[in-house]
């Protein structure tokens, strides 16, 4: 080992990102839901487009993804040359802390955020800071109240994984409005999408100078063995970003395959009418066996157990059952399982299964 040769500040801090197991030892039939994924997959037109790109597997891409970008504007009503795309939100959130955030800077996010915030922070130099949420859900005053000169970002995601809580327009703006003015508000929407007729925060982008929207591929639309995601802001922003970005992040298969899911909307209701359906369905039947879960606007339910110990032995339960569920301990949510919303023999499946290990005939 070389002494000498040692990562910059930061990196050793960085707890290894676990994302949701998709197999248990010795069980076949295993039904995963564990990372949020749309049960039905991506659209057909999507994978069409898949598989044409085959034809192109020896170009290059182009470098400033203007097709995908201008089918992203017009679906949203955008203005296309203040659109970034990137592989999966995730890298998304990496430049802007990369752009913004330094050594004796600190980055804000609640405490049941989405890991990269502190991940992307830490890899930057930045000092993340983590506020304490109200109820699991995202307090705007204990934000204020930790930021200062310091403050260069602050991360909300809205609705938030893995509680799938999410805050109102009017305190969304009251936090832009309060922050300092050199701060960045980044709205997550990540799992927007399963919100009917929420904009995500687009209008408060429109009339701020200070407010980034990160949005993904690899929920509603079913994309995320691709990873594809893109952002939206003030084109000064926009435009730092695009500085940092590489000029061939995202293949030409990523490229065609998004712009077809994104033009695809009637797939996208569907996918939300049916996940709504099927989300009150799993809440009420969980309740019923005496496990509650606060109103769930993302294709998840966080479902609280009594104690932590009663939380791994169902998670271990049902593993053996072939279910994986997602254990939250590193969100400071031990006593919780986090479940995707399936189809609907998925979820009547997990249910019976929780329904046996509580004893419940």
């Amino acid at each position: 080992m070389n002494d000498a040769i040692r990562p910059q500040p930061g990196i050793m801090d960085i707890a290894l990102y676990e994302g949701g197991k998709a197999a248990v030892a010795g069980v076949t039939n295993v039904l995963k839901l564990s990372s949020n994924e749309n049960p039905f997959g991506p659209s057909d037109k999507a994978k069409d487009a898949f598989a044409r790109s085959v034809h192109q597997l020896h170009r290059y891409p182009n470098t400033d993804h203007f097709s995908l970008r201008q089918a992203i504007a017009e679906v949203h009503g955008l203005d296309a040359s203040r659109v970034i795309c990137g592989v999966g939100s995730d890298e998304i959130i990496t430049f802007l802390c990369q752009a913004y955030a330094g050594p004796k800077d600190e980055v804000v996010f609640t405490e049941h955020g989405f890991l990269m915030y502190r991940i992307s922070a830490l890899a930057a130099g930045a000092t993340p800071v983590e506020v304490a949420e109200r109820d699991r859900t995202t307090d705007v005053d204990a934000i204020l109240k930790a930021c200062n000169r310091r403050t260069k970002l602050v991360f909300i995601a809205n609705p938030n994984n893995p509680t799938g809580t999410m805050i109102s327009a009017a305190e969304i703006e009251r936090l832009a409005d309060g922050l300092p003015a050199q701060a960045i508000l980044v709205l997550d929407g990540a799992y927007a999408e399963f919100v009917e007729g929420f904009d995500a925060g687009l209008a408060l982008i429109e009339s701020r100078t200070n407010v980034v929207m990160t949005r993904t591929f690899s929920k509603i639309y079913g994309l995320g063995g691709l990873r594809i995601g893109w952002g939206y802001g003030p084109k000064q922003i926009i435009d730092v970003l695009n500085r940092i970005r590489g000029p061939f992040n995202l293949s030409n298969t990523q490229l065609d395959t998004a712009e077809a899911a994104v033009r695809d909307q009637d797939f996208v209701t569907r996918c939300r009418n049916d996940n709504a359906r099927m989300r009150t369905w799993l809440a009420q039947a969980l309740a019923e066996l005496g496990i509650p879960s606060d109103t769930s606007l993302a294709n998840f339910i966080l479902a609280r157990f009594a104690s932590p110990e009663e939380a791994e032995a169902c998670d271990l339960f049902l593993q053996k059952q072939g279910l994986i569920v997602r254990r939250v301990v590193s969100y400071k949510l031990p006593q919780c399982l986090r479940i995707t919303v399936g189809d609907e023999a998925s979820c009547r499946r997990v249910v019976h299964a929780i329904a046996q290990f509580k004893g419940v005939k």
